[in-house]
């Protein structure tokens, strides 16, 4: 319809802003695109600089509202920004950053989440004691750069930095603060008592509001920026892997998402406040409601760093076909080779910060095929385990799996994620679904959609879907056991390698 308002969704993830426009059908008219710099100065730190985060989202909107015709661009009214989690800055009474921000895949807590890191922990913020959440990174700048911390007029994740950007007010989403890890999460606000291990008063934090409300306009002088003269809504988000579930209408208890990212996450929502070692639990992007996640940090990031430091020099890490050729030769199980695929630690089941990657039974007759398959092998055998436990403890079987993000690309790993779980894995058919999630929350504050379930159902489409093969499934199962034996019997190892790191560091 012409007349029916468009929305801007972007996901601002972990190197690159994305932005679509679409319509109430959830087709896509223009999109744009810009990426940034990930820093990392030492081994385990990661970083960047939080002005990136607007500069990329601002450039990216610019680049998709000039795709558009001035009739299509007239017809904006809101835009919502998805983030990457765990993600914050430190900036003083203009919203200038005082250091670095640093990001989710951030390791250098380890000693703090060891001081620190409880089951009462767990239990008020939904998160296991891991160095995702950026409660025990605070604690590292507490123990490291105090004065920093004192000094910081506020301190904010990134949809918070984004709003203030758009706005100029200090506004966040509760279904993206609460990332922070200082939240008493069944009341979906601020923990006190977390706010006093943190070593942090409460003005120092944004205001929260509920994810899929409007928080404020648009300050004129950028959305004149981006070429339009209306007005435009601000709409409060989520995270993004809870995005990408609404971009893919996974929006049930029986209907998971898998984003075959950067990191590996899947998840389903919840209706009410669970906790349980398998996942961790996010506020969702449907109001009142939360995502019970499961978490891999090594996800399509341990694929692309075999690719760029032991694939084809040529291709510098990018997607290899003679490779996934080879690999998908390679017989099923790879003769017992194991990987157990820890490179940036272990989350879900075992949440252990000190446990690296490890790859168990090799021999003469392996080379790089068999390698690679064991190692996209191992990250699905572990998903399979976490899926598993997913359903046990909510006790609700899976009846969809969809996957989204870059891995979902290559047909050798769907076949081998699908085998290993054992539920058909249906494709998402767009690019960008946590935009598109975002988008739904957007084109729900328009109210052409009663609710966000509403909008989720009907602008998100499926994809093909891969049968899984119950007889690889059975090898991945009797596989499996061996993994997890394997890493039972490296615990010890892990925490006697990490106090050698630390008196022999690397760099």
């Amino acid at each position: 319809m012409p007349d029916s308002p468009l929305v801007i969704g972007v996901d601002s993830s972990t190197t690159s802003s994305k932005a679509i426009i679409v319509d109430e059908t959830g087709s896509v008219l223009a999109q744009g695109k810009a990426e940034f710099e990930l820093h990392t100065p030492r081994v385990d730190f990661y970083e960047q600089d939080p002005r990136d985060w607007w500069l990329s989202t601002n450039s990216a909107i610019a680049k998709a509202v000039a795709a558009l015709s001035l009739d299509d661009q007239a017809r904006i009214t809101h835009v919502c920004a998805t983030i990457q989690r765990q993600t914050f800055a430190l900036v003083d009474d203009d919203g200038e950053p005082l250091r670095p921000g640093i990001i989710w895949l951030d390791g250098r807590a380890a000693d703090q989440v060891r001081r620190f890191g409880t089951e009462a922990v767990h239990q008020l913020t939904g998160f296991q004691p891991d160095v995702t959440p950026s409660v025990y990174k605070i604690a590292w700048l507490a123990d490291h750069e105090p004065e920093v911390l004192r000094r910081a007029a506020k301190l904010v994740g990134v949809h918070a930095y984004l709003v203030h950007a758009m706005t100029g007010r200090w506004v966040d989403s509760a279904a993206t603060a609460d990332s922070l890890g200082l939240f008493d999460m069944a009341k979906l606000t601020w923990s006190d008592l977390m706010l006093g291990h943190a070593g942090l008063d409460r003005a120092q934090l944004p205001e929260l509001v509920p994810a899929a409300s409007v928080i404020d306009v648009v300050k004129r002088e950028v959305s004149q920026g981006w070429g339009l003269d209306q007005q435009v809504s601000v709409v409060a988000s989520c995270g993004d892997g809870q995005a990408a579930a609404l971009g893919v209408g996974a929006i049930g208890p029986d209907e998971a998402y898998l984003n075959m990212g950067t990191a590996l996450v899947a998840g389903v929502h919840s209706a009410s406040y669970e906790h349980a070692d398998v996942f961790r639990t996010d506020a969702a992007g449907i109001p009142g409601q939360y995502v019970l996640e499961i978490v891999q940090n090594s996800g399509a990031y341990l694929a692309g760093w075999f690719r760029e430091k032991l694939g084809d020099p040529v291709l510098k890490g990018r997607p290899d076909p003679a490779l996934e050729e080879a690999a998908s030769a390679v017989a099923v199980g790879c003769g017992g080779l194991v990987t157990l695929p820890y490179w940036n630690a272990v989350q879900s089941p075992h949440w252990n910060p000190v446990a690296h990657g490890a790859i168990v039974g090799l021999a003469g007759s392996y080379g790089r095929a068999e390698l690679y398959r064991s190692v996209l092998e191992g990250i699905s055998i572990e998903m399979a385990r976490n899926l598993a436990g997913l359903q046990k403890t909510t006790g609700v079987p899976l009846t969809t799996l969809t996957a989204v993000g870059g891995g979902q690309r290559s047909p050798l790993w769907r076949g081998i994620m699908a085998d290993a779980v054992g539920v058909p894995l249906t494709e998402c058919p767009i690019d960008e679904a946590s935009a598109m999630g975002a988008a739904v929350m957007a084109m729900t504050a328009t109210g052409v959609h009663e609710s966000v379930q509403a909008a989720a159902k009907a602008m998100t489409t499926q994809g093909a879907t891969t049968e899984p093969d119950m007889d690889n499934h059975q090898i991945y199962l009797e596989l499996g056991e061996i993994q997890n034996t394997v890493y039972q019997q490296l615990e010890g190892i892990f925490d006697a390698q990490y106090e050698f790191a630390r008196k022999h560091p690397l760099n």
